[in-house]
């Protein structure tokens, strides 16, 4: 393992852990509330909405419901407020291009404010022209380069751009950061606490789930800091909003928080299942005017309400057979010891990107075969500088070597000017289509890698900005 670098000390301020399932959750509050009620609701409130950084308001909490029974629906004779809206006016969503987000947890509890971490991320992704998508489960520990303050954990990330002031905030830090780790790009992020999910857990009526071990958990910590031991044996469940929270969040098993995050995904995909499965899709419709004012309160996005509704819509029409869960676990990580005394997990980042390509990227497509490519580029005489864009130590040399046994001319290594590229740049100082070509195959990199610059910062014509998603071949 290289050399780390020295670290400022960081916060001690300890947050309890959180749930996946909350995350995921608020894709599901939309999917619930995505027609006739909240449409209209939506626009009322869409000032409020669509703020980047809007602060989770100290707002009254909604009356809560018996388990499984649905309180009265609001009627438009009972809040002027809330007019009725024709379907037709809601939009499916027409992108063609796959989206992304990140969803974020964090804890306030006690009353507090101020800075929080995330200890649980979670990316979600769909393709909506082959109606697929997936979700790739992140630990909070994995040791990771943080835009502007080093290497650090993964859930400081917005705890940093929240005390840093960092522009967009502790998401938008977040966002950056996952981005750099996985070489892929997020459009969207969702930030949100415990409320949410509980609420709408106990609005379904529970959820099922299957424990695969016991659970004996004494140290499961309550809303203040103090401790609500909880215990669970191995087998089938009917949970309810508050054991779903606990069964998602608890870590008291041999894996840890691998364990936990494959708890997480069990409870998202339950509550998914249940609420088509038994078709309470036109219930929750009846109670969206509820449902928005607990999103309201517990929720922070950058998404508008429109493509909130239309992004809820597609996921809904996703078979769930076409849907992939993972979690970056003991075969993507090794785990390790920091300097002053932290245990984190470090990524093994030629796994990673290899789930990375599994989950996010489309199939490469074909190019023209050019034959004797290797001849034509070497009679370009292109000098080719390759310069490490990612916190690989020695990337570029062992680049340069490769590039070299393939007959390219390279003349010069160094280091880009930042170590968060997430793909790979070959940039054209002149005219050599089959120099940049024959890098492009030899690298595996999509055709769009390639661009023209005008004046290069030094003494070569073709420079090559390795990314996160450069991966070295095997010998």
């Amino acid at each position: 393992m290289t050399t780390k670098p020295e670290r400022r000390e960081p916060s001690r301020i300890r947050l309890p852990l959180w749930s996946f399932g909350l995350l995921a959750v608020v894709l599901l509050l939309v999917l619930g509330a995505a027609a006739t009620w909240l449409f209209r609701t939506a626009r009322q409130m869409a000032s409020d909405w669509e703020m980047i950084q809007p602060e989770f308001p100290d707002s009254p909490a909604v009356p809560t419901t018996p388990a499984g029974e649905l309180p009265p629906p609001l009627t438009s004779g009972g809040d002027s407020t809330i007019p009725v809206v024709a379907p037709e006016e809601i939009v499916r969503w027409t992108g063609q291009d796959r989206v992304t987000l990140l969803l974020l947890g964090i804890d306030q509890r006690c009353d507090e404010e101020g800075p929080t971490r995330t200890d649980t991320m979670m990316v979600l992704t769909a393709d909506p022209v082959g109606l697929s998508a997936a979700a790739l489960s992140l630990p909070r520990d994995l040791w990771v380069d943080v835009p502007g303050f080093e290497v650090d954990r993964i859930n400081q990330a917005h705890y940093l751009g929240e005390v840093h002031s960092y522009p967009g905030g502790g998401p938008a830090l977040a966002v950056e950061t996952v981005e750099g780790t996985l070489g892929i790009d997020i459009d969207f992020y969702l930030t949100v606490n415990f409320d949410a999910f509980v609420e709408l857990v106990d609005l379904l009526g529970g959820i099922e789930v299957v424990n695969d071990q016991d659970i004996e958990d004494d140290a499961y910590p309550d809303r203040c800091y103090g401790y609500d031991p909880f215990y669970m044996p191995a087998g089938e469940h009917h949970l309810d909003g508050q054991e779903a929270l606990k069964f998602a969040r608890t870590r008291a098993t041999p894996g840890g928080d691998v364990d936990r995050a494959a708890r997480q995904q069990q409870v998202v995909l339950a509550v998914r299942d249940r609420m088509l499965r038994l078709n309470m899709i036109p219930q929750l419709l009846a109670q969206a005017p509820r449902l928005w004012q607990t999103f309201q309160r517990n929720v922070r996005t950058n998404m508008s309400l429109e493509e909130a509704i239309q992004l809820a819509l597609l996921l809904q029409e996703i078979p769930r057979e076409s849907i992939a869960s993972h979690v970056v676990d003991y075969n993507y990580v090794y785990t390790e010891t920091t300097p002053d005394g932290r245990q984190v997990l470090v990524p093994i980042r030629n796994n990673i990107r290899r789930l990375r390509d599994q989950l996010f990227l489309p199939p490469a497509i074909p190019t023209p075969a050019i034959e004797n490519l290797p001849a034509l580029a070497a009679g370009e005489g292109a000098r080719v500088a390759v310069y490490n864009g990612t916190s690989v130590f020695g990337l570029a040399g062992a680049t340069k070597t490769f590039l070299e046994a393939n007959a390219v001319n390279v003349t010069e290594i160094g280091n880009a000017d930042s170590a968060t590229y997430r793909t790979s740049q070959v940039i054209d100082f002149g005219s050599h289509p089959f120099t940049t070509r024959y890098l492009t195959q030899l690298m595996s990199l999509p055709p769009l890698s390639v661009s023209n610059g005008t004046t290069p910062a030094g003494d070569y014509d073709i420079l090559v900005i390795l990314g996160n998603d450069w991966e070295m071949p095997a010998p």
